[in-house]
């Protein structure tokens, strides 16, 4: 079972770079930032990636990519090294923040407030990260499964998007089975 769920995850994934490479994402240039090396960039598909905490310098790539949205699920009290609100905003951008405070933080209810921030923007590009991109697959996971996925398939979604710490994945399974 294990084999085949980790053939299906290197297929998605395999399928999720292609698209990302051939297709315009609305005006996003996702090679331009590939290239800039962000901390476990994801590129899924449509407008929306994922990446771990940008420095200022990718978030300047970020912006002459196409970038008008950024949304950090980091907490209150994790030290990025910068004001990231304004740098994003120098750069022309909106920034957005949802505090998601490590597990605890992994709720339906902030997985309900991204999807409501990515739905408020869709079509437009949109940057989501946190420090390793973890709490971002973890929301999209609780979104898939919100929408009607699995919760197997939920958590496919959730990897692609960046979930690879197992605590994490372990709290995700913990909210999947409780809903």
């Amino acid at each position: 079972m294990k084999a085949i769920q980790m053939t299906r995850l290197l297929g998605t994934l395999i399928i999720s770079a292609l698209l990302a490479a051939c297709v315009s994402n609305s005006g996003l240039d996702v090679a331009a930032l590939e290239q800039a090396e962000i901390f476990n960039f994801r590129a899924p598909g449509g407008s929306v990636v994922a990446s771990g905490q940008p420095t200022a310098e990718q978030l300047g790539v970020a912006s002459r990519a196409g970038v008008k949205h950024v949304i950090s699920l980091r907490a209150p009290g994790e030290e990025v090294g910068f004001d990231e609100s304004s740098v994003v905003s120098s750069l022309g951008m909106q920034f957005h923040s949802i505090p998601v405070a490590g597990g605890a933080g992994v709720t339906p209810e902030n997985a309900a407030s991204l999807q409501q921030i990515l739905d408020r923007f869709s079509g437009e590009p949109i940057l989501v990260h946190c420090a390793s991109s973890n709490r971002v697959g973890a929301l999209m996971a609780l979104s898939a499964f919100a929408d009607g996925e699995n919760a197997e398939d939920a958590m496919e979604t959730g990897i692609v998007w960046g979930l690879s710490s197992e605590g994490l994945q372990q709290v995700v399974r913990q909210n999947l089975n409780n809903q």
